[in-house]
């Protein structure tokens, strides 16, 4: 009996110890971190973290989706329903619907679009938030810059969205993406700016510069509106890389400057009118400033300067390093080709350059740069300053800006100047232009020009 006690006593001593024990550190895991009134430490909890990210997009976005409008574009082509048709043309007509977006810029109609979602177009229909339809009429397109301008005629103003000013947009700036993608009309998409100056073009010899957000845009969001959160209109949605086709987290919007001046100039001139600078340029990197013996490795390096332009008369020279246009960053030649495909001919643009170490600014002029392309030939001229006539030895001509197919580019024909056509003087753009109009399309072309190298030849071109 008293064996059975002492075992009932131990074993009521020892629960105690173990139920205190649990009951000591049960209490010790409850210890809280809350900020004490001095405290330099802030919780990071999810609700913290909402709170500060108190972006409100449903403002802009009421502001905007009813000027953003869906585009129907129908193309006719001819179907060969037979082999003579087939070598000879004709055939069926055959009706092909094609989709896009536009952006109302104007109480009166006007809507700002892509040049590749009008291209073509045998009818042109608008349809708006409100489901009413309108046929669109053209007014003027611009494939350099994937920027054309349609109108439509009501009998009342139409919701449109005022231009922001894109040279203020930021990195990290909210953005949304209006627009129809998939035929999905009046969608709204969120994201950031990711970049700006992106050029997607490098390497065909057509530099652009647009804005790169990642807000969501598909096919069927192309000509439709990047704006900020205030509702204003920073770009027009463009284009995605991916390899599948659709979205993948990168899209591309070109700039509303570069846009507003575009349809500004097609408005007043019925084309665009493009200033440059007239200079050769190359952007810098450590390697190429390793060459070059400069310590900058963010700018446009001046590599050669063309006789006569504003940068000649306005005293740029070669070797300079641009830094900024206007007060405007630029570290690379995308930034440069922007802003000044913002501009118009004649424009005075401050150009803050680097010289021998020390900081200088120019005002510079720009010039009108006046080209063409002879898509017979596969090649893009532009009239040649009477400087460079003189410095070649020559009377007349036009020179070689680039090449447009990989065929003809294989010739490295830039920078020859044409002096005939078909035996016929050429002057300027004009007389390619009135040659290659006259001429019958079933003869070969034979072009006279001198070479870099001061040589005087022909090609037939069959």
């Amino acid at each position: 009996m008293k064996q059975t006690v002492r075992l009932f006593l131990v074993a009521l001593f020892a629960g105690a110890i173990t139920l205190g024990g649990y009951k000591f550190f049960e209490e010790k895991e409850h210890i809280s971190f809350a900020p004490q009134q001095n405290s330099n430490f802030i919780p990071t909890n999810f609700s913290s973290t909402a709170e500060g990210m108190n972006t409100d997009f449903t403002d802009a976005a009421d502001k905007t989706v009813h000027a953003v409008v869906h585009v129907k574009n129908t193309t006719v082509s001819r179907q060969p329903t037979n082999i003579m048709e087939y070598f000879q043309g004709g055939g069926q007509p055959r009706a092909m619907v094609g989709s896009g977006s536009g952006v109302i810029i104007s109480p009166d109609g006007y809507i700002v679009t892509n040049n590749h979602v009008i291209a073509n177009a045998a009818n042109l229909e608008v349809t708006l938030n409100n489901n009413k339809t309108y046929t669109a009429k053209l007014i003027g397109t611009d494939p350099t810059t994937d920027i054309a301008l349609i109108k439509i005629d009501g009998d009342a103003d139409f919701p449109f969205i005022p231009f922001g000013d894109s040279n203020n947009v930021k990195i990290g700036e909210w953005v949304l993406a209006v627009g129809n993608p998939f035929n999905l009309t009046s969608t709204v998409t969120a994201g950031i700016i990711s970049a700006k100056a992106r050029d997607l073009n490098q390497f065909d010899g057509n530099p652009q510069s647009f804005i790169q957000t990642d807000a969501a845009v598909n096919r069927g969001n192309s000509g439709g509106a990047l704006v900020n959160t205030r509702g204003e209109l920073i770009g027009i949605n463009t284009a995605i890389t991916s390899e599948t086709g659709s979205y993948v987290g990168y899209s591309f919007a070109v700039p509303s400057n570069n846009a507003r001046k575009v349809i500004e100039d097609i408005l007043e001139y019925g084309n665009v009118q493009r200033g440059i600078l007239g200079i050769q340029v190359g952007n810098l990197n450590s390697d190429l400033a390793n060459k070059l013996g400069v310590d900058e490795t963010q700018g446009v390096y001046v590599g050669g300067i063309e006789k006569g332009s504003g940068a000649d008369k306005g005293g740029i020279k070669e070797g300079d390093i641009i830094k900024q246009l206007d007060g405007v960053t630029v570290n690379k030649f995308a930034d440069l080709a922007g802003y000044i495909g913002s501009k118009r001919p004649n424009d005075v643009v401050e150009v803050t350059v680097v010289r021998n170490g020390s900081e200088k600014t120019i005002p510079v002029t720009l010039v009108k740069l006046e080209t063409f392309s002879i898509d017979d030939l596969g090649l893009e001229v532009k009239n040649t300053t009477p400087a460079e006539l003189k410095e070649r030895g020559l009377k007349n001509g036009v020179t070689v800006t680039r090449a447009l197919t990989p065929d003809v580019a294989q010739y490295k024909l830039e920078g020859i100047i044409i002096t005939q056509l078909n035996d016929e003087t050429v002057k300027d753009i004009n007389d390619v232009k009135r040659i290659m109009t006259e001429r019958d399309n079933r003869t070969p072309i034979k072009m006279t020009f001198m070479d870099t190298a001061g040589n005087i030849n022909s090609f037939i071109f069959r």
